[in-house]
């Protein structure tokens, strides 16, 4: 994939869409825009996690001056990716569909771990280099991460569901500020982190660093009062616990360094701070120069080879975890990538869009295709399809990891599970492709493809023909048995499998 001269990445987050724009000398990414607005989506879900329509309309007309901005950027030079509030969010995809359009490219919601990976790597570029062991946290509208790494490596990523919106509605309703309020919100913070205590113990790191606006923004308030700047420790925040109290509510808060977009969520913000500090024994954080956005900007100064490089690691994560037959899974995949690259061909102009990317899919989705026989071998399909689901696989997005999940579930069985995809020409060429291989693999051994081709049988058509050599049949009975069966499946979609030579 060519990269030009300049990047770009978007970061949907629950307090902020914030818009990152830059060159590329001699290897190196130079800021020379950065555009932020305050769009607090993650107040924008009511009691049915779905998105208000005042919500959604917010971030469409943010997203819309970010779109013009953007205009005559490549794909290849634009990331963006939302995070907590669109992961909760019921109808999210009400919201993406339009969002996609109206920014220009495509938007991916990114599950938590992906979310701390790329928090990680943003903040280590921005520090020297150095094999310190580190801790990153990152308190964000409505999850907060957690990462341990040493050097520019993350080692363990969390993303815990608090916030400093979530915690602020919640725990300082019309911006009151009590101390029992704060005692409340600090001993559910800590229950929602428990876990931390072992993963994070400060035996395992030496120097914390915080990211992003929560910490961001006590710093400014501390540095405004004579405080270290770039530092948040333990006695300022207890500081600035006792000027929230003193004033009593958001309203009436008037203290140096604080933007009137925060004093609404300071509350849940200090407070989540606070129980961090106490849970870890943390004394001091740094304040981080680098973020999520910054870790977009390492992945597409990396092109697509680096992140290939951590999903195909992911794959074979969960292909180890879930003891999935890798030589099987891999032979699988051969078949299935032979055969699809057959029906590119045979398409519209010889050509799939993104047909390199769908192949790469295609081939993880064989690879994984058996991992819910660790379950139960019975409806196996099915438990493969909802872990993946509902993994955290580091370098994919959410909806990446559906279509993989969109392709386990059907590659065996009847296709009604998968009647509202099928006119999506891309997913059951895919689709295709995948049931064919297992198929012609059920022996678990190479099969005997001379001969065979797979095609549309006219550009766009939604018949599908199978050529197989004479005597093929013979040769193989229950290959081509099963072969038949698969045409009477199709008979019930839209779409159509011809079977010639069998």
């Amino acid at each position: 994939m060519h990269i030009g001269n300049r990047l770009a990445a978007v970061d949907l987050g629950s307090n902020s869409f914030r818009l990152e724009i830059g060159r590329i000398e001699h290897g190196s990414f130079i800021r020379t825009e950065y555009l932020k607005e305050t769009v607090r989506q993650g107040g924008g879900l009511d009691d049915e996690r779905n998105l208000t329509p005042e919500a959604m309309q917010n971030g469409w007309d943010c997203l819309a001056r970010f779109g013009e901005r953007l205009a005559g950027f490549k794909p290849a030079e634009v990331r963006a990716v939302a995070t907590q509030t669109l992961r909760e969010a019921r109808n999210r995809d009400v919201f993406l569909s339009q969002a996609n359009t109206i920014l220009g490219f495509p938007i991916n919601v990114i599950s938590g771990r992906e979310e701390a990976r790329l928090i990680y790597q943003g903040v280590a570029q921005m520090l020297p280099q150095s094999n310190e062991r580190r801790i990153v946290i990152d308190v964000g509208g409505r999850s907060t991460e957690m990462i341990l790494g040493t050097g520019a490596v993350p080692q363990v990523m969390e993303s815990f569901r608090v916030g400093s919106i979530a915690w602020s509605n919640r725990y300082f309703p019309d911006g009151q500020f009590t101390k029992k309020s704060f005692a409340m919100a600090e001993i559910a913070a800590k229950a929602v982190m428990d876990e931390a205590l072992d993963a994070y113990h400060p035996s395992r790191w030496d120097v914390a660093y915080g990211s992003a606006g929560t910490v961001g923004a006590i710093a400014d308030v501390l540095v405004a009062a004579g405080w270290p700047a770039g530092i948040v420790n333990q006695e300022g925040l207890d500081w600035l616990v006792d000027k929230l109290l003193a004033a009593q509510s958001a309203d009436r808060l008037k203290i140096a360094g604080m933007r009137e977009d925060r004093k609404a969520i300071i509350g849940g913000g200090v407070s989540i701070m606070r129980a961090i500090f106490d849970l870890l024994s943390i004394q001091s954080v740094e304040q981080a120069a680098g973020g999520l956005r910054h870790g977009l900007i390492c992945d597409l100064l990396g092109a697509t080879a680096n992140n290939d490089d951590l999903r195909i690691k992911t794959v074979q994560r969960l292909a180890s975890k879930f003891g999935v037959d890798s030589p099987h899974g891999a032979r699988v995949g051969q078949v299935a990538t032979t055969l699809f690259t057959q029906l590119v061909a045979s398409s519209s102009n010889g050509l799939v869009v993104d047909a390199e990317r769908h192949l790469r899919k295609l081939k993880w989705a064989a690879q994984l295709h058996e991992i819910g026989c660790h379950i139960s071998h019975s409806d196996y399909h099915k438990h493969g399809a909802y872990i993946l689901d509902n993994a955290d696989a580091m370098g994919f997005s959410l909806s990446e990891m559906h279509r993989l999940s969109l392709l386990v579930l059907g590659h065996r069985g009847k296709l009604r599970k998968l009647e509202a995809v099928l006119g999506e020409d891309d997913l059951v060429l895919q689709l295709q492709a995948l049931r064919l291989a297992v198929i012609l693999c059920h022996a678990r051994r190479e099969p005997d493809l001379g001969g065979m081709t797979l095609q549309r049988t006219a550009p766009g058509s939604q018949v599908l023909q199978l050529r197989c050599r004479g005597g093929w049949a013979e040769a193989f009975p229950q290959s081509a048995y099963l072969l038949r069966e698969e045409v009477q499946v199709w008979q019930r979609t839209p779409w159509s499998l011809e079977i010639l030579g069998c």
